[in-house]
C-alpha cells in the first residue's frame, strides 16, 4: 500500500496548488482549512436531513466549497488554472433562499430543536467562522470578490434553511429569555 504521508510538512509548511510552500498557520490555509472543516459539517448536517430541497442544496454547496477551496489554495505563481466562484454560484444560493418562505424574522433566535435543525445552526456558525477566515485572508492579499460574496450569502442560506425546517417542524420559533 501506498504511504499516505510525505514528510513535506514536518517543519511546519504546506504545499498549494503550484509551486509555492507556506507556512501552516498563513491567513490562507487558515481560510482553506475552515471551507474545509464547513465541507465536513455540511456532510454531517446532510445526514439528518429529510427535506428533498435542503438536502439537494446541501450537496450542491459542497461541491461548491470544492471550488472555493481549489480557488484558495491556488499558488499566486501557480500556472495551473482551477475553476473560480462566479456570479452564477451567488446567483444559485439567492435562489434556493428564495424558494423557502420562512416569513418574517424580527428576533435572534436560539439554535436548539431537533437534530437536524441544530445541525444547521452548527453549520451555519461553521460558515460564518469561514468566512471570517476568507476575509482576513483578503486582506492580505486580492480575492475575487464573487468568493468573498459567496461565503457570505452561504452563512444567510443556512439560516434560513433553519429557519425553514423549524417551521416544516411546527416547531415554535424558540428565542432567549432576558432575565435580570
Amino acid at each position: 500500500m501506498p504511504e499516505l504521508y510525505t514528510r513535506t510538512g514536518d517543519a511546519g509548511t504546506t504545499g498549494l496548488l503550484g509551486p509555492e510552500r507556506i507556512s501552516k498557520d498563513d491567513p490562507r490555509v487558515e481560510a482553506m482549512g475552515a471551507v474545509d472543516e464547513l465541507n465536513a459539517v455540511l456532510g454531517v448536517t446532510l445526514a439528518a436531513q429529510k427535506d428533498r430541497a435542503i438536502r439537494e442544496t446541501l450537496l450542491r454547496v459542497q461541491d461548491d466549497l470544492f471550488t472555493v477551496g481549489a480557488e484558495l489554495a491556488m499558488a499566486r505563481k501557480a500556472e495551473t488554472k482551477v475553476p473560480v466562484v462566479t456570479a452564477a454560484y451567488v446567483s444559485r444560493l439567492e435562489s434556493a433562499m428564495e424558494g423557502l418562505d420562512v416569513g418574517p424574522v424580527k428576533e435572534f433566535l436560539l439554535p436548539r430543536g431537533s437534530e437536524a435543525l441544530a445541525r444547521l445552526h452548527w453549520a451555519r456558525t461553521v460558515a460564518r467562522r469561514a468566512e471570517r477566515r476568507v476575509v482576513a485572508l483578503a486582506h492580505k492579499e486580492p480575492l475575487n470578490p464573487e468568493l468573498l460574496r459567496y461565503m457570505n450569502r452561504l452563512s444567510s442560506l443556512l439560516y434560513q434553511m433553519a429557519l425553514w425546517v423549524q417551521t416544516k417542524e411546527k416547531r415554535k420559533r424558540e428565542h432567549p429569555t432576558y432575565r435580570s
